[in-house]
């Protein structure tokens, strides 16, 4: 198998790539900048500028698997320009990866698996979400993740194959959420944010990209929930970082109204929460070495 990942060195694709080099598994991969383009004989690099729809199709020889993690971030801050970019960002790369192999006179493509976001259910205290479960998508999230599958399964009309994981909190020590969570809480200042009560479906980072190679390997095709078996609320979340890293909680909980205030719309990333169940990759087969969120913060936090 040879793969081609969008969004290679963003955080979840630097440790795929990672996973599957030490597989033997060969990578070609895009990116927008081309002084970060590499050749060697398992890793080449291809440029491409979604938001022109440019691609140098070359990318595609001997490939037989995409993983498209592209999309520009979320954690910065909702003007009404950026959330038009967080959404182009999604669909343009579809799309333009879409086209390229449209342009291709033959490839051997055989399967997509793309990214998604748990962000597609609805914020609730109480709903246990599935991939089952009706979504009726509103607010900003909501919709980036209903246009973002949206253009995902648009490549079944080239008779490819799809399959979809919508990825929860991911825990990493090289970015993400956690840092700027654990930050305070390292300085003795940490608290739980909003009222704490909201839902955090969280997975380690080496899980999720352990995941995205196992539906490779298995061709696993429809929605999958990217999340691991035991979701925590967010104070918890908070208290188990604290306990591991020996700090005391002794602040109030910080209101939704002042990080409202600080960090207007995208603030919902921090107060809204869902709690969603990881059982139908689990039925597929799927092992998780991090099950339960201490045992994956005192791996990140203590190494």
């Amino acid at each position: 198998m040879k793969v081609l990942i969008t969004g290679a060195t963003g955080l979840v694709g630097k440790e795929l790539v990672t996973q599957l080099r030490e597989k033997g598994i060969g990578v070609h991969y895009l990116t927008t900048s081309r002084n970060k383009i590499q050749h060697s004989e398992d890793f080449c690099g291809f440029f491409w500028d979604p938001a022109n729809h440019e691609i140098d199709t070359a990318c595609f020889q001997g490939i037989q698997v995409i993983v498209n993690l592209a999309g520009a971030t979320i954690a910065k801050r909702w003007t009404p320009s950026y959330k038009k970019e967080i959404q182009q960002s999604r669909t343009a790369s579809l799309a333009t990866l879409r086209e390229g192999l449209k342009s291709v006179d033959a490839h051997q493509v055989e399967y997509l698996l793309s990214a998604s976001a748990i962000g597609i259910y609805a914020d609730s205290l109480t709903e246990l979400y599935t991939e089952q479960t009706p979504t009726a998508p509103t607010g900003f999230l909501a919709e980036t993740v209903e246009l973002w599958e949206g253009a995902a399964r648009e490549f079944t009309t080239l008779g490819i194959p799809l399959g979809i994981l919508r990825i929860g909190l991911v825990l990493s020590k090289n970015g993400g959420a956690l840092p700027e969570i654990a930050r305070p809480v390292r300085l003795g200042v940490g608290a739980p944010l909003g009222s704490g009560r909201q839902w955090q479906s969280w997975i380690h980072i080496e899980d999720l990209a352990r995941m995205i190679v196992f539906a490779l390997e298995e061709g696993l095709e429809g929605v999958y929930n990217a999340v691991a078996p035991n979701p925590v609320t967010h104070q918890k979340l908070t208290q188990e970082i604290a306990r591991i890293l020996q700090k005391p909680l002794w602040l109030p909980k910080i209101p939704s109204w002042v990080l409202s205030a600080v960090l207007g719309e995208m603030s919902q990333l921090l107060t809204a929460g869902q709690r969603v169940s990881s059982d139908k990759i689990a039925m597929e087969g799927f092992e998780f070495t991090y099950s339960n969120v201490h045992q994956a913060l005192e791996e990140i936090l203590t190494s």
